[in-house]
Order: C-alpha cells, then sequence, then structure tokens
C-alpha cells in the first residue's frame, strides 16, 4: 500500500511532487481515495497519458463503514499495488485515510509512505517555533465557551511543556479565530498562521505576539491555514 501525498497549493507539482512518486503511481490501477474528482484530476495532472479507464477507484471518507473499507484491501491481499490519496496533503494525516492503513497493519500488509507536502509540518518549519516538541490537535470546539477552555489548555500545555500547539479550523471561520486568539491567549503567546502553504502567489506565514494580531489587516477567509502557537 502506497500512501501518495498530495499538492496542498496552487504551485507547479513539481515543486512539492517528487518525480519518483510519478513513477510508483505508474504500475498503481487500485486506488482509496477521499474524492473521486480530486483524485482523477491529480493523476492526468501528474501524468496525461495515465489510463483512467483501466483503474478502480474507491471512496474513503467519514461516513465509510469499516466493512467497506476492509474490502478496499482485496487488490493488495492479492499482492497487488494499491495507493492511497487525500483530497490534499499526505494520507492519513488529519485525513480518513488512517482508517484504510490500520486494517492494513493490523493483517501485516506492506504500507509505504511516499514523500510530498503536510501542511502542518511545513507551517511548524517557517514558524520559528519548537520543532522538537509539538502537538497537533485538529479542530477547536465551535462553542465559544468549550473553545475558549480548549485554547487555554493548549496555552498551559506550552508554558508546562515547552510544546508547540497546532491546529486548524474550517476555512471560512479563519477571521473569526484569529480574532478569538487574539483575545483569549495571553498578549505575548506567540501566534503563527501559516496560509495558503506552497501558493506562489498568496502564501503568508507570519508570527507575532497575540496582543498584535489585532492590528494585522489581512483577509484570511476560504483560505486553507494552520494555527500554530507558543511560548517562550
Amino acid at each position: 500500500m502506497y500512501l501518495i501525498p498530495v499538492e496542498i497549493g496552487a504551485g507547479e507539482s513539481e515543486m512539492t511532487i517528487p518525480s519518483g512518486n510519478v513513477h510508483v503511481v505508474r504500475d498503481i490501477r487500485t486506488f482509496v481515495v477521499e474524492n473521486l474528482r480530486t483524485a482523477r484530476r491529480c493523476l492526468r495532472r501528474w501524468d496525461r497519458t495515465f489510463p483512467i479507464d483501466e483503474c478502480t477507484f474507491h471512496e474513503l471518507n467519514g461516513h465509510t463503514s469499516e466493512r467497506d473499507i476492509a474490502g478496499y484491501l482485496d487488490a493488495l491481499r492479492r499482492g497487488e499495488p494499491v495507493g492511497v490519496m487525500s483530497e490534499a496533503g499526505c494520507p492519513a494525516v488529519a485525513d480518513p485515510g488512517a482508517a484504510v492503513v490500520a486494517i492494513a497493519q493490523r493483517e501485516g500488509l506492506k504500507v509505504v509512505p511516499l514523500v510530498g507536502p503536510s501542511s502542518i509540518l511545513m507551517s511548524l518549519m517557517a514558524s520559528g517555533f519548537n520543532g522538537q516538541g509539538f502537538a497537533f490537535n485538529g479542530y477547536l470546539p465551535i462553542k465559544d465557551d468549550e473553545r475558549h477552555r480548549a485554547v487555554k489548555e493548549l496555552e498551559n500545555r506550552c508554558a508546562r511543556l515547552g510544546q508547540t500547539q497546532i491546529f486548524i479550523e474550517t476555512p471560512y471561520r479563519n477571521n473569526r479565530m484569529i480574532r478569538f486568539l487574539s483575545s483569549a491567549l495571553r498578549p505575548d503567546t506567540l501566534l503563527c498562521v501559516a496560509c495558503d502553504i506552497t501558493d506562489p502567489d498568496r502564501e503568508s506565514i507570519i508570527t507575532l505576539p497575540a496582543s498584535k494580531w489585532k492590528n494585522v489587516n489581512a483577509d484570511y477567509d476560504k483560505r486553507p491555514a494552520i494555527f500554530l502557537i507558543h511560548r517562550q
């Protein structure tokens, strides 16, 4: 089973996807994908001659049953390669592909992660925060009181453990999240917002004390973003 990363921005594929990945993909005819349309477009973008019509695609999302997922591995059990693709970034990281990987590992089937872009790691690299100890926390609660408690707990972990805390938000609520963090965090807690990573025209990765984010005049809504906090 090959875990196949997909571009996360609008940049050229050769800037983020190694050519070796494309050579591996050319021999695969069974794919487990988060989004069928995205996967087909991606394969054609990498290789215009790729035989899409000869392939079998299984869609995997949060609603797919474990029984169906187990069936997606039949080709792998027969000794044929299977590719797993997220809609963007690395499969099985903050992604439903983890479910099919877990089954493969339980059955002793070989899993091979390919090199590719991860917005989580790339934002951490560029933040200036602790890269030795960090935690990815997914989405925070939606309700304000629950979110406030969650943010304060993450901030306390930063202070207590020295860890960088990383999380995400639904893109259309990014501006609201920044306003919330600029008020909820301690003024000197560092906040990094990494947006449109790998997009050559729109990429923005900025680290500032939380209090200074109130003065940032930028629109982050409807743009893929990663949020990181750290205390020195």
